[in-house]
């Protein structure tokens, strides 16, 4: 494994404006070698999105994101996979100029290279960059405790094998004042950084009891008996053997927000429980709670994006197409930032089909056009434009997008090509 060389270089202009005080332009240039995998215009993207991303992080602040390029080789083809993640806040840019681009090689392989001149919204980059730094920690355990791995399994067994050894446990009574209210943090931390979940539960609740009036030992707990019940869940068990993990994750999280009413991750803990219960439109108002109170928090907003087209799905199932596309409407502002559209990809397709049963062939392909612009190997939407096209009378289009769907395998698609 191989790791490319990124070359990238930026100068910083000074540019004031008596209306606009609070912008930089910046200068960024940057490089990227195609791999195997690559098509153009995904290679287009990724120098353009690394020359953007250098500019934010020259105006010197920090913005969450992470490159990973490496290339290997497989029966003597060359792949390379490039990752690239740029959270809500990359929305302070706001223009970009092209000033020079071009093409050359670099062992057989076209390298691409862009120098840009960006515009960079400073205030709404660090209103963005301190809510996230107030947050990572919890945030960064959040993910956590979503992978996992496949030794929790044999955890989840030992549980039920003795289960009364979490639900007893239990310390005697003591006064709140500052060295038990130190003793609780010192166990949360603790918690936060194991993996096996019966001894966190075991330090959450110790330190629940240090400190009552806490929120983060009831979160954190809610959390781990949620942990649970998907470890239970993937293990194919009844519900009625994880049900009251869930049971305990709600209380806890009700708990959390008779003492904190607007903490946003005690919603989002009382949101999850009430997915697991299927209460799906109550889940939405946490949800959407959370993102009033935060609009930053990515979290919840995916878990609307997964409950809205789902909502949206079983309304197209029962014909109300109107419904549907104003909870899609929803699901797909047009404020976000194109970052998310890989999360919207199945809302953009349903939108798209909605669209199209209400014979508007011209929405159908712009939504479609989204999906196909951020990933262009998707084959459904490639078949479904080229359909589309076809039935416009668009010819050329319509064998454009079926060669290409032919290309990555889809002999629906080699069958419509002459």
């Amino acid at each position: 494994m191989l790791n490319l060389p990124s070359l990238v270089t930026i100068s910083l202009l000074t540019w004031s404006h008596p209306t606009v005080a609070m912008e930089t332009a910046v200068v960024a240039e940057a490089h990227y070698v195609m791999g195997d995998s690559d098509t153009l215009a995904a290679a287009e993207e990724r120098v353009l999105q690394r020359a953007q991303r250098k500019a934010v992080e020259e105006a010197g602040l920090y913005i969450e994101s992470t490159f990973l390029d490496r290339e290997k080789t497989e029966a003597g083809t060359s792949l390379q996979m490039s990752s690239l993640e740029i959270r809500t806040i990359a929305g302070a840019i706001t223009k970009t100029e092209i000033l020079e681009s071009r093409r050359t090689f670099t062992n057989d392989h076209p390298n691409f290279y862009v120098r840009i001149r960006a515009i960079i919204d400073l205030d709404g980059l660090k209103a963005a960059v301190r809510k996230w730094h107030s947050e990572q920690r919890l945030a960064e355990h959040y993910h956590h405790l979503q992978k996992e791995n496949a030794s929790l399994k044999a955890q989840l067994e030992t549980l039920r094998v003795s289960p009364a050894r979490v639900r007893t446990l239990m310390v005697e009574p003591v006064s709140l004042h500052n060295k038990t209210q130190a003793q609780a943090r010192t166990l949360v931390e603790r918690a936060m950084a194991l993996q096996d979940l019966p001894l966190r539960l075991q330090l959450t609740t110790r330190a629940a009891v240090l400190a009552p009036q806490s929120i983060n030992p009831l979160i954190l707990r809610g959390q781990t008996y949620l942990s649970l019940a998907s470890v239970a869940h993937s293990n194919k068990a009844r519900p009625s053997e994880y049900s009251e993990y869930i049971d305990n994750a709600r209380m806890d999280f009700d708990r959390a927000l008779l003492i904190a009413p607007h903490n946003t991750w005690a919603l989002l803990g009382k949101g999850d429980v009430d997915t697991w219960l299927n209460r799906h439109h109550e889940a939405m108002r946490s949800f959407e709670r959370i993102l009033g109170l935060d609009p930053f928090f990515d979290l919840a907003r995916l878990r609307l994006i997964t409950l809205y087209t789902a909502e949206a799905r079983k309304l197209v199932a029962l014909g109300q197409l109107s419904a549907a596309l104003a909870f899609l409407q929803k699901c797909l502002p047009s404020h976000l930032h194109d970052s998310w559209i890989p999360y919207q990809k199945e809302s953009y397709f349903l939108r798209s089909t909605i669209y199209q049963h209400l014979k508007q062939p011209a929405l159908a392909i712009e939504d479609l056009s989204t999906i196909l612009r951020v990933d262009p190997s998707d084959t459904r939407a490639l078949q479904t434009r080229a359909q589309l096209y076809q039935d416009a009378l668009l010819g050329n289009s319509s064998k454009t997008d079926f060669s290409q769907a032919c290309k990555l395998g889809s002999m629906m698609a080699c069958n419509q090509l002459p």
